[in-house]
């Protein structure tokens, strides 16, 4: 079964509270207790031979909406850091420049997508049959996603992410977001993929 992730080393991050954070994490680690939960009424279904049910199709739907939930802000906690330091010339700000101009146009893309009216995701992909960087908005958790891309910095823009510290003031969170980046998380999971 999935295990529940510490983040706690995030507490004290500047520009999110710690109140914020833990409400955060209490919802994540709900996100995985439900992906284990379903995978275990998923298999007790299909030993008992009742795969061809309505319950094991819902079942089965919703197991996706629980593992992006656990996923996507296992990804986004991964992507944060206390420390965060402007990005070093890396493979991935050379490829961000070659198909953005210049880091300045990427990151105009990636707060207007942040910014757009809706809850969900935001994530700067790698498209494996293109090998090109998108900036893309997920709906929801299961909704969204560009098959055959994989997510390489993630932002979440639901509202438990930002609401209690900057009420409705989006921007400054995505401001507060760009200024705890893990970079150097970010650029191994382009190089894990581009190598």
């Amino acid at each position: 079964m999935y295990q529940i992730k510490d983040f706690k080393n995030l507490l004290g991050l500047e520009g999110l509270s710690d109140t914020l954070l833990t409400n955060h994490f209490t919802l994540y680690e709900g996100y995985v207790n439900n992906t284990n939960k379903v995978a275990e009424k998923l298999e007790a279904l299909l030993a008992s031979d009742q795969g061809a049910t309505p319950e094991y199709a819902e079942l089965k739907r919703r197991f996706g909406w629980e593992w992006n939930g656990m996923r996507l802000h296992e990804l986004y906690f991964e992507n944060l850091t206390k420390h965060s330091e402007h990005p070093e010339e890396s493979a991935l700000s050379r490829k961000v420049i070659a198909q953005f101009g210049n880091a300045e146009n990427w990151e105009k893309d990636f707060r207007a997508t942040g910014a757009m009216r809706g809850i969900g995701w935001v994530i700067l992909a790698y498209d494996m049959y293109t090998k090109k960087l998108v900036n893309v908005w997920i709906n929801e958790h299961d909704g969204g996603h560009l098959a055959g891309t994989v997510p390489l910095l993630v932002m979440d823009v639901f509202e438990h992410a930002f609401m209690l510290d900057y009420g409705i003031k989006r921007a400054d969170y995505i401001e507060t977001f760009f200024k705890s980046i893990d970079w150097k998380k970010v650029n191994e999971r382009y190089d894990a993929l581009a190598n």
